[in-house]
């Protein structure tokens, strides 16, 4: 039975974002989601993405192809791939400001794409996080983080 856990967490997270998808464009919702269009393919959008993040001197954690977990727990999904980055020195501020705040750090940006072959970036809003978790002592910080993720985005927008 735990043995399939792993795979079942990554297909209900994934199942999550998905529901999230209909946000805006480029617009933080209610729930703190802000998903962006982008110009490219699922693979030049991730292979841009992550090189703008290491071009950033951003550490790259990993990249999860959340379609072919589905896909190997028997479930079609459409292409879905979860990136997760951050700089420890920025994000490590906000678990001192609430520990709690680690549930959102390192940075996690998705990267799918729907039934009509439209790929999208969908990440959660640092405002949100910081309300999420009453951090109000890092205002600069949760600024400059929303300035890099709303730059790494900027890399796959449409012009």
């Amino acid at each position: 039975m735990f043995d399939r856990l792993p795979n079942t967490l990554s297909i209900a997270l994934t199942m999550s974002f998905l529901a999230m998808a209909s946000v805006p464009a480029a617009h933080a919702a209610d729930n703190g989601v802000v998903k962006g269009k982008s110009a490219y393919s699922m693979a030049e959008t991730i292979d841009r993405l992550k090189k703008d993040v290491a071009a950033k001197g951003i550490v790259f954690f990993a990249e999860i192809d959340q379609s072919k977990l589905a896909a190997d727990a028997g479930i079609t999904l459409n292409p879905s791939t979860l990136l997760i980055f951050g700089n420890p020195a920025l994000g490590s501020q906000f678990m001192t400001s609430n520990p709690v705040a680690g549930i959102d750090w390192p940075v996690r940006l998705l990267v799918i794409q729907d039934k009509k072959g439209q790929v999208w970036t969908v990440y959660n809003d640092f405002g949100y996080i910081a309300r999420r978790h009453g951090i109000k002592n890092r205002g600069a910080a949760f600024k400059m983080a929303s300035e890099v993720i709303a730059s790494v985005t900027s890399s796959v927008k449409p012009k």
